[in-house]
């Protein structure tokens, strides 16, 4: 078989030019007609067979190949202009196209031709109604470009029935070589004897009917190509048109066919040729058709014969057949095996078979009654069915259940009969275990301590457990006076008379109606006190689905009435303590959906139940947070919930609700899961606190704050620009009086040169005085030096964060924090390493003030090389200034001294580490310091 991948391989390819050309040059050899360049038109037959095995995706290789073909053929072969070519080759390819897809569609994929009507249908479609397109296209082809002075009606006829002729003769061949070829089944030694003969009776006869000299008509070859036909099927009519084929084409080139005359004539004889050729194909598939289908009719029906006979063998039961008299004629291979014994085992001088058979099968205390039963039956023509013991082939008898019927013919006589044995010995042995389970049962019942009864659906009397009658008997005077009681009239008696009614309604409705029912009333003691009883009633029934029976049980249920209600009274309380508490609560499925708001909490946001939160292609989570968080959080509270429901972890968050008025208010809102015993997540529980109050208060206290560290920072400036001046102003006024006192005594005539070298150096020790000053002012800016300890970097990322939490929270930035695994511990001083990370971080948050984005600083440590590289990025604006902002002084903000960098930097220094800014991508910026694993004192 081909392959249906889109793309063919070029073998196959090839094979397919191959065998175009060739065919080309077959058309070519027949085209004798004196004038017309058309004949018998092979190349159509391999096109439509090939498009018919093909996918019809790989439609186009093929119709590429043969236009190559079609070319070379018309270049090698026919000498036509090109242009006129091509469309002949296009009118081609639309007739192989239009016939492969009728027939593909009609006959289904894939085409066989294992039947008459496949057969019909592609002789009809393939080579009828497809080569009317070729036919049209070509011939008006021929006589548009005037080749051989060929008119349109003139060759439309030969160019029909030539291309019909090439598809009847080519492609039943090839679709026949290509799908059965290489079939497994071998022909046996008589049949190659016969094929072998019956290929030289063609030969021969071929021969001598289709030359001009021997024979009058070529029809004499019908006989032996059917033989082939039906005798070879679609495979022998395959070789045998072959064959015909290259017989007719050689003997047609050499001028010795009966096809071939004077060019009067040849036209007419060329047409008889094309007829000739059509109609022994078709007659050849025709036959091969009707042989093949009744080959599968004969092996399906020898197969379905044999089936039914597997079938009654293998039937789990004994098949017998009876004469109209009653004599055995039959037993299947189940009952033979059963018995030991065969249908002509049972023949006995002076007994008849049915005798026999029950003499020795039968159990002899049922042997009577089922001679009787059967006889009766065989002479009444009634249906025989009876239970009975028949002996196995070891001796052991087992019970069975047989059935049988006459078949009677079209007047109603009794033809035979058919009868099945059922072996049920264990179905007996099993009533009987029931029979005992039943009584078992009936004990169980009466001592189990429930009240049961049960009644039967068309009336009679009830029967009620032994607890049921005791109870009874305590509380109704006469019961053992009420010969049948019914269930309704005895209820009636116990029940308490507020739920008799309602009692006596649902037991009718369910006895009309067929349906379950569960009630519960009070019901009377022997002390004359109700306790309150639940009575549930079910109906059985047959196979039919009717009701046979009813069944009900009581059961004391007075404790637990008792405890609902306590549990319901708890209830209330505890929803009335849940809508007082001051707090708004709400509840979640694992999947984070709300179920439950309290009171407090609907009130606060207006609403009067969850439903108002719905929202179509939304969860109720979502669509809650975008309807009642403010837009600003709801993206950061959306995500932490979805961690927390992700991680099972709690969470909390401050952020701001909208009131029922409009406002939006802050508030604290954490989350925490509920657990069962297994650790699954069954529920969330979350509460939410009004902090709107203190938020403003301490927003308000972080004003006063920062304008009093402005104040503080303003004074402390003044008094250290005063000291300093206290503190460099008397050093220096000595050094100006030193220095003019020099000046003199060197103008001096002549100069005092001792005196004037005793005030130089008067002047060197005022300025190391002064240096000592600007020493000791610098170092108020310096970090002192304290004891470092080995400790874990993470640690202090962890404790920076915590402090940063809030004032991130406010400034909505979402902090994101990786630290790697694996750190070595730091010999570090903590306090000075966090004062470095909180700057970096409030710096960072100060940079994102004025972007209207996702707000995300992150913090990332590693491992890099000997040192551990901390990296803090933000998405704000960028660095104006990278090369000044770590000047001392300078500053970008308006309220800063420009001091904070430098002090890092000369902590990170001093630590034996860098720190420097980068170009965070896609923007803001990044500062990254490292601290080295052996701690290194700074230069």
């Amino acid at each position: 078989m081909m392959s249906v991948r889109s793309r063919p391989q070029f073998l196959h390819l090839g094979l397919f030019f191959a065998a175009y050309v060739l065919g080309c040059g077959f058309a070519q050899a027949l085209a004798i007609v004196p004038g017309v360049t058309v004949s018998i038109w092979p190349p159509g037959g391999v096109f439509i067979a090939t498009l018919i095995l093909a996918s019809p995706y790989s439609w186009p290789w093929w119709i590429l190949a043969g236009c190559l073909a079609e070319m070379f053929a018309q270049f090698v072969w026919f000498h036509s202009p090109l242009p006129a070519g091509f469309l002949i080759y296009i009118g081609n390819a639309l007739g192989a196209v239009v016939g492969a897809t009728l027939v593909n569609r009609t006959c289904g994929r894939p085409v066989r031709l294992e039947t008459l009507q496949e057969v019909l249908a592609f002789v009809v479609l393939g080579a009828g109604v497809a080569p009317l397109v070729s036919a049209t296209v070509g011939s008006a082809t021929l006589a548009w470009f005037g080749v051989g002075s060929q008119t349109f009606t003139a060759v439309w006829p030969l160019f029909w029935i030539g291309d019909a002729t090439g598809i009847l003769l080519v492609a039943p061949p090839a679709l026949v070589v290509i799908q059965y070829w290489r079939s497994k089944t071998q022909l046996s030694p008589a049949q190659r004897m016969e094929a072998g003969v019956l290929g030289l009776i063609f030969l021969g006869v071929a021969a001598l009917s289709l030359s001009d000299i021997y024979l009058p008509t070529p029809y004499i070859i019908m006989p032996p190509l059917l033989w082939t036909a039906a005798r070879f099927e679609f495979r022998g009519a395959a070789v045998a048109l072959t064959l015909l084929a290259l017989i007719t084409m050689a003997l047609t080139i050499s001028g010795d066919s009966q096809f071939v005359g004077d060019p009067e004539s040849q036209r007419e004889r060329q047409i008889m040729l094309q007829l000739f050729l059509a109609i022994s194909a078709f007659s050849a598939l025709i036959v091969a058709a009707i042989s093949r289908q009744r080959q599968l009719a004969l092996v399906t029906s020898r197969d379905r014969e044999r089936e039914l006979s597997q079938l009654v063998d293998m039937v789990p039961s004994h098949v017998w057949r009876l004469a109209p008299d009653g004599e055995p004629i039959f037993f299947n291979k189940r009952m033979v095996d059963f018995l030991g014994l065969d249908v002509t085992d049972t023949d006995k001088l002076g007994m008849s078979r049915l005798t026999a058979m029950i003499e020795a099968g039968v159990h002899p205390d049922d042997a009577g009654a089922f001679g009787d039963t059967l006889r009766r039956c065989l002479a009444t023509g009634e249906v025989f069915a009876m239970r009975y013991r028949l002996r196995r082939v070891d001796g052991i008898y087992r019970w069975m259940s047989s059935r049988a019927e006459p078949l009677r013919d079209e007047d109603g006589r009794i033809v035979q009969w058919y009868g099945l044995c059922h072996d049920i010995d264990d179905q007996m042995h099993a009533e009987e275990a029931l029979r005992r389970s039943e009584r078992q049962l009936r004990e169980t019942i009466d001592a189990v301590p429930v009240r049961i009864w049960s009644a039967k659906r068309t009336g009679g009397p009830v029967y009620f457990n032994k607890r049921y009658q005791d109870h009874f008997r305590s509380v109704i005077a006469n019961f053992e006076a009420i010969e049948e009681p019914r269930i309704e009239k005895l209820l009636q008696e116990l029940i308490h008379p507020e739920d008799a009614p309602e009692v006596q309604n649902t037991l009718r409705n369910c006895f009309e109606t067929g349906g379950v029912s569960t009630m519960r009333f009070r019901w009377r003691e022997e002390d004359g006190a109700y306790r309150w009883a639940e009575c549930r009633v079910e109906p059985r029934r047959d196979e039919n689905g009717e009701v046979t029976e009813w069944y009900g049980v009581s059961l004391d249920i007075n404790d637990e009435v008792s405890a609902q209600e306590a549990l319901r009274d708890r209830e209330r309380e505890l929803s009335q303590l849940v809508n007082m508490v001051p707090v708004h609560i709400r509840r979640l499925t694992p999947e984070g959906e709300p179920t439950f708001f309290n009171k407090r909490l609907l009130d606060f946001f207006g609403l009067n139940d969850l439903a108002q939160l719905d929202k179509p292609d939304m969860s109720r989570l979502a669509a809650a947070i975008q309807a009642l968080v403010h837009p600003d959080d709801a993206p950061l509270l959306l995500h932490t919930v979805r961690h927390s429901l992700a991680t099972g972890e709690p969470y909390f968050m401050k952020y701001r609700m909208r009131h029922a008025d409009g406002a939006y208010r802050w508030i604290d809102g954490r989350g925490e899961p509920v657990r069962d015993q297994s650790g699954a997540i069954v529920q969330w529980y979350a509460i939410s606190i009004d902090i709107d109050g203190e938020v403003r208060a301490q927003e308000e206290l972080r004003l006063a704050q920062a304008s009093l560290a402005r104040a503080s920072q303003a004074a402390s400036l003044a008094e250290l620009s005063a000291s300093i001046a206290h503190e460099v102003n008397q050093p220096l006024a000595a050094i100006v009086a030193n220095s003019s006192a020099c000046h003199r005594w060197l103008s001096a005539k002549p100069p005092n040169l001792e005196r004037a070298k005793i005030t130089a150096e008067r002047i060197i020790r005022d300025a190391n005085s002064a240096a000592e000053v600007v020493r000791r002012i610098r170092a108020l800016f310096r970090q002192s030096v304290e004891p470092r300890n080995r400790t874990k970097l993470g640690s202090i990322i962890a404790e920076a964060r915590d402090l940063m939490a809030e004032e991130a929270a406010r400034r909505r930035v979402r902090l994101d924090v990786d630290v790697g695994s694996s750190l070595p511990l730091l010999a570090l001083d903590r306090v000075h390493i966090q004062q470095v990370l909180v700057n970096l971080i409030r710096n960072g948050m100060d940079a994102m003030d004025s972007i209207a984005g996702d707000r995300v600083l992150g913090v990332r440590v590693r491992r890099v090389g000997d040192v551990v590289q901390t990296e803090i990025s933000d998405r704000g604006a960028g660095v104006a200034f990278p090369d000044k902002i770590f000047e001392p002084f300078f500053t970008t903000k308006g309220n800063g001294m420009g001091m904070g960098l430098a002090i890092s930097r000369s902590i990170v220094e001093s630590h034996g580490g860098r720190l420097w800014e980068e170009k965070n991508e896609p923007l803001g910026a990044k500062f990254v310091f490292t601290l080295p694993i052996e701690t290194k004192a700074a230069p």
